[in-house]
């Protein structure tokens, strides 16, 4: 989900270089060539990080405190390890992506859509650390959007070419203060609901939803996402993600929910200034108390609960029909290990570390807010109810439960989300496109970026 649901932070996705002695972190049989990335790492046995100083490099997505968090943690644990970070915003990545991992390959990047990074054999394949870590005998579920067949396609199955550092989920942030002043005591439990309450907000001058859209990754995917799984299921929006033979984004019902997010336009539940929003505009808007609602992901989770305690709830976005069952853009928050990165090992052991350490794990909770990855009956630290992080964890049950877990659109192919549904979700916002006009752009789109590969 972009941070995004990312892979994107659906996104959601969303999110935050290298000296080094060749001996600390070498792979076994490292003498000879490097491996491609279609080709599984020849490990044999679970790797470390050596005892000898060793600088790893990484790029990560800047305003996410997540990944230096754990990187901090993980040096004063290793203390013969040091970490040289670059970052850059979301959208920078997902443009610079390619260049940086074959001209200056970090050990640990954040990765944005994963396919054509394996089709160009930029990303190491992680089989042979799946392997030796235990990652195989994980919930399957887990690591299937980042399982890529021969040149990163299908998706969904075959080698592993990414990990998480907790698996993200999007839904609704709502502020409580205004949400009392509405006389909204309970999150809705129905899209009509919903477009009650978001009508009700307006008429008391208060923006009804608080949302970012501007830039090379706009933020209406995420309501229009969640109003694709109102309407129809899941499966489809999956297998059209995931470059399933046959699969559309054309749909009845995927028309149904881009009309609805038009209703919204005209009704004015964005702010005016929507396509003009970036991403950290959006949330210094929420936390400020300028909007009732923020289609978002869980990685702010622990961030809510510092800036406003006790101020901010959560809820998963509600179905079409009463006793419908709810689904979200949930992901792994995607880091990939470069094909040719000097320290690869060392990059393996750490996402192996993230998943399996017991303050490691308490981090991903409270600082990113989300369900750390890692063995089914791993350490999951208590969390303090009432809060936003105590409903997010408690919505991503529900995911679970209803198997309703979707990757996210802006991951169908490496330009879509930037070159496709961005512009065309802008033009809707400005009036100068249609719902059924976007759908057939975004699919003929998809269409060529496949072809072209």
């Amino acid at each position: 989900m972009a941070r995004r649901l990312r892979s994107g932070r659906a996104g959601a996705a969303m999110v935050i270089a290298v000296g080094t002695l060749a001996t600390a972190c070498a792979a076994p049989g490292s003498d000879s060539p490097q491996p491609q990335a279609t080709t599984a790492s020849p490990v044999s046995a679970a790797p470390t990080c050596g005892t000898a100083p060793i600088t790893m490099s990484g790029y990560f997505e800047t305003g996410f405190p997540l990944p230096k968090a754990l990187t901090a943690e993980f040096a004063k644990q290793h203390p013969n390890v040091t970490w040289n970070i670059r970052e850059d915003q979301f959208a920078v990545i997902t443009q610079n992506a390619p260049r940086v991992l074959a001209d200056n390959p970090p050990d640990l990047m954040r990765v944005p859509q994963v396919s054509e990074l394996v089709k160009d054999n930029l990303l190491k394949n992680l089989d042979g650390y799946a392997r030796v870590f235990g990652w195989d005998r994980w919930p399957a579920s887990q690591l299937e959007q980042l399982r890529m067949g021969p040149g990163g396609r299908p998706r969904g199955e075959g080698s592993l070419y990414a990990m998480g550092l907790n698996f993200s989920m999007t839904g609704l942030f709502y502020n409580k203060k205004l949400a009392e002043q509405i006389g909204m005591s309970a999150p809705p439990a129905t899209l009509a609901e919903l477009d009650a309450v978001l009508a009700k907000a307006k008429d008391a001058g208060i923006t009804p939803i608080v949302q970012f859209n501007g830039g090379a990754t706009g933020g209406l995917a995420f309501p229009l996402q969640d109003l694709m799984a109102a309407y129809g299921p899941t499966g489809p929006i999956n297998d059209w993600i995931f470059q399933k033979p046959g699969a559309g984004i054309d749909t009845p019902t995927n028309l149904q929910a881009v009309q609805h997010l038009e209703r919204w336009i005209k009704a004015g539940y964005f702010q005016k200034d929507v396509n003009a929003v970036d991403y950290a505009t959006m949330m210094s808007r929420f936390i400020g108390g300028k909007g009732l609602f923020m289609f978002n992901g869980d990685w702010e989770s622990g961030n809510l609960d510092k800036q406003l305690p006790g101020d901010v709830g959560f809820t998963l976005m509600p179905p079409a029909r009463q006793g419908g069952k709810r689904a979200a853009m949930s992901a792994p928050l995607a880091f990939g290990i470069a094909a040719n990165a000097k320290n690869a090992d060392c990059a393996a052991f750490f996402l192996n570390w993230v998943a399996t350490d017991k303050r490691a794990r308490e981090i991903g909770v409270e600082v990113g807010g989300s369900h750390p990855m890692g063995p089914a009956d791993a350490h999951l630290p208590a969390v303090k109810p009432g809060t936003v992080t105590a409903d997010t964890l408690a919505a991503g049950a529900d995911i679970a439960r209803d198997n309703g877990a979707m990757d996210f659109i802006a991951n169908a192919t490496g330009a879509i989300y930037a070159k496709s549904w961005t512009p065309q979700l802008q033009k809707l916002a400005a009036g100068q496109q249609t719902p059924q006009g976007l759908l057939k752009a975004v699919q003929a789109d998809y269409a060529r970026q496949i072809e072209g590969n």
